[in-house]
């Protein structure tokens, strides 16, 4: 046990002192003690403090790691993206061409580069054959701005979309349609896949609810990424002019996926 005396303290406040204490675990430290409303605090052992603060911020940042891992998954459940595609990523397309490579960088950076892209509502197109992966990049670019940002994303199809509208009109559903078009329109991005996927000419219904819903994103400076088996040619039949002079504004990219189906493949 130290046996100095209790000593005045310059840079403490006035009455405080500090004086020798001991800690069965951690031995002898400087005690401060400060006078307050007639009694004295004193302060305890400071490696017993450094080891429960320790604790303390261990413990806060595995709940913040815990409440992003909650919110991750909240927003995947959100996005819709079905089992088959909801693990896809950049990293696991393989690109193998050059095109496949130019592709898959140009969506890249549309990923690492969306906090800008939002601020404009810049599209993306993703046109072409069947089987090429412009699925697979769509929603590997949504998994993307989810994980790295507080963005949120949703993947509908449109068949999807008009299913549940129509659903609305027979009382079988339990949201009206406005509601499900604020959910197309509200996300940070959206992805609507399966565009002219039908070979018959688009219905007033699609053509309408289509408009509704790019119009409605286009007003709200919120980018789309559409996914089509058709080419850039064929599109506008398929959407209407009105839609693509929507997706044109702010520069919009187009992609044409133009190689063999991969479907099968590794990274497809």
């Amino acid at each position: 046990m130290r046996s100095e005396p209790s000593q005045q303290i310059p840079e403490l406040p006035p009455g405080a002192r500090i004086q020798p204490a001991h800690c069965e675990t951690h031995g002898d430290y400087d005690q401060k003690v400060f006078p307050v409303l007639g009694r004295e605090l004193k302060s305890g052992c400071p490696e017993c403090s450094r080891i429960i603060q320790e604790k303390a911020d261990a413990a806060q940042q595995a709940n913040k790691a815990m409440e992003l891992r909650m919110a991750m998954e909240r927003k995947l459940g959100a996005a819709l993206i079905p089992k088959r595609f909801a693990s896809k990523t950049l990293d696991g397309y393989v690109a193998i061409t050059t095109e496949q490579r130019k592709t898959l960088n140009t969506c890249r950076r549309y990923a690492a580069e969306f906090a800008q892209i939002a601020e404009t509502g810049r599209c993306l197109l993703l046109l072409g054959k069947p089987g090429t992966g412009k699925t697979h990049l769509s929603v590997a670019i949504a998994n993307e701005i989810m994980a790295r940002s507080s963005a949120t994303a949703v993947y509908r199809t449109i068949g999807s979309v008009l299913q549940a509208i129509r659903a609305t009109y027979d009382r079988t559903s339990d949201q009206s349609e406005s509601q499900i078009l604020a959910s197309l329109i509200s996300p940070s991005l959206l992805v609507l896949d399966e565009i002219g996927v039908s070979k018959e000419k688009p219905s007033d219904f699609e053509l309408t609810t289509l408009f509704a819903i790019i119009n409605g994103r286009y007003e709200q400076i919120r980018p789309t990424v559409i996914v089509s088996n058709l080419d850039a040619k064929a599109l506008p039949d398929a959407i209407g002019d009105r839609c693509i002079d929507r997706l044109r504004e702010g520069g919009v990219i187009v992609i044409p996926f133009e190689w063999e189906s991969q479907r099968g493949k590794e990274g497809f």
